[in-house]
């Protein structure tokens, strides 16, 4: 994203949820968001209830006051980060003209701080339903269709082998920022014109010099500039982490979508595993279809940072969520309720009927429209892996205090 300091994993990947939302953005834009009433808003409230993650362990009473413990903790971390978002000059220009009534930046604002004091002093998902039931209005996102349907996806940061120099064995560049990138004439050069068709020609154009660091292969390199961030393990044994600065000025153009185009994957079995399964048995076709993203990612060292969302603050595995920022309101409480994969106590992953609450704080060149939503998952190989299994439908609700 940009636009924002992240792409989404899963723009690359799931060119259907993508193709959808192309074809409402222009009908759903006027009105993102619809105030709910009885019973509409009965309905959405008992959906509450089904966050049992937020209960599975009690809170902690310590010498500085109660202390949530794991999913608790975890979303308690991204309300946080909201309320530092909201203290910041662009937040308040953010909402200075938000196109949904009632929806305000006092009003978030202040939504947030008693929501945080309903986790702390609720003793279960009951407890809170009910604080939040009469204490809250509910409002749908219009979705995809207008009807409320909204095309769920996942991203991760991933976690890839690298080296700081290059070998016969690392030879693909995620690069830094061009210090004269402000300055490029348009169009800017594409991606076939700034590495070539094999991912291997910079050294003859403006990345000359650039590379930040050398992955193994090519289409991991590809999807840390889709993703946008990413810790590198590197050959010496330490961890590098790198993080979005810039990119080329082109939309974003899904190869998930290409494929599915081009008749390769049909796109009711498109996932990221099956993608990645194409490209490894078909290595050549990344020549065809890597050049058809023009856009083109810069990188920073991020010192060990965690992954950062459009909002300038990190992202909660979990807990927040990337959406339209044209249209949603940034750092506000929501609840989403779609078919999630989860890991059980055996360690295999099966898809569930989940609610979840969930702070918006990421956007992403591919996430338009009031029917798109990207949950981050997380960092590393089991976050891709359960990312990459996300692609239904289902609801988006934002909370906000009774006026």
């Amino acid at each position: 994203m940009r636009t924002s300091p992240q792409v989404l994993l899963s723009a690359f990947v799931l060119g259907v949820a993508i193709a959808l939302t192309s074809a409402s953005v222009g009908r759903a834009a006027d009105l993102p968001l619809t105030r709910l009433t009885c019973p509409d808003e009965q309905q959405a409230a008992r959906l509450i209830a089904q966050d049992t993650r937020l209960f599975d362990q009690p809170a902690i009473a310590g010498a500085e006051g109660t202390a949530l413990a794991g999913d608790r903790s975890a979303l308690l971390t991204a309300i946080d980060n909201s309320l530092a978002y909201l203290r910041t000059p662009g937040s308040v220009t953010a909402y200075s003209n938000y196109a949904v009534p009632g929806i305000t930046y006092s009003r978030v604002q202040r939504s947030l701080l008693r929501f945080r004091t309903l986790l702390l002093q609720s003793e279960s998902a009951a407890d809170l339903q009910q604080a939040i039931t009469a204490e809250f209005d509910f409002y749908q996102a219009t979705g995809q269709d207008e009807a409320g349907s909204v095309a769920f996806t996942g991203y991760f940061e991933p976690t890839y082998a690298a080296s700081l120099t290059p070998t016969a064995e690392y030879r693909y560049p995620i690069y830094q920022r061009p210090s004269a990138l402000d300055q490029w004439p348009e169009p800017h050069p594409t991606r076939l014109e700034l590495e070539g068709a094999d991912g291997l020609q910079s050294d003859q154009g403006p990345l000359r010099g650039l590379a930040l660091a050398w992955l193994p292969n090519r289409l991991e390199a590809f999807l840390t500039q889709v993703q946008g961030s990413a810790r590198l393990a590197l050959t010496d044994g330490r961890t590098l982490s790198v993080g979005y600065d810039g990119r080329t000025n082109y939309p974003y153009s899904s190869i998930g979508r290409a494929l599915i185009d081009d008749g390769i994957i049909a796109e009711e079995a498109l996932s990221l595993p099956v993608l990645i399964e194409y490209f490894e048995q078909n290595p050549e076709a990344l020549d065809q279809y890597l050049p058809r993203n023009n856009r083109f990612v810069f990188f920073r060292e991020t010192q060990g940072a965690p992954a950062t969302g459009s909002l300038g603050f990190p992202v909660t595995a979990g807990r927040s969520i990337a959406t339209d920022k044209s249209l949603m309101p940034p750092g506000a409480l929501a609840l989403i309720h779609l078919p999630l994969p989860q890991r059980i106590d055996d360690g295999t992953l099966t898809t569930t009927a989940t609610s979840r609450f969930v702070l918006d704080q990421d956007t992403g060149g591919a996430i338009k429209g009031a029917g798109r939503v990207d949950l981050f998952v997380g960092t590393g190989a089991e976050a891709g892996e359960v990312a990459g299994l996300i692609n239904d439908t289902g609801a988006l609700y934002y909370l906000l205090l009774k006026e």
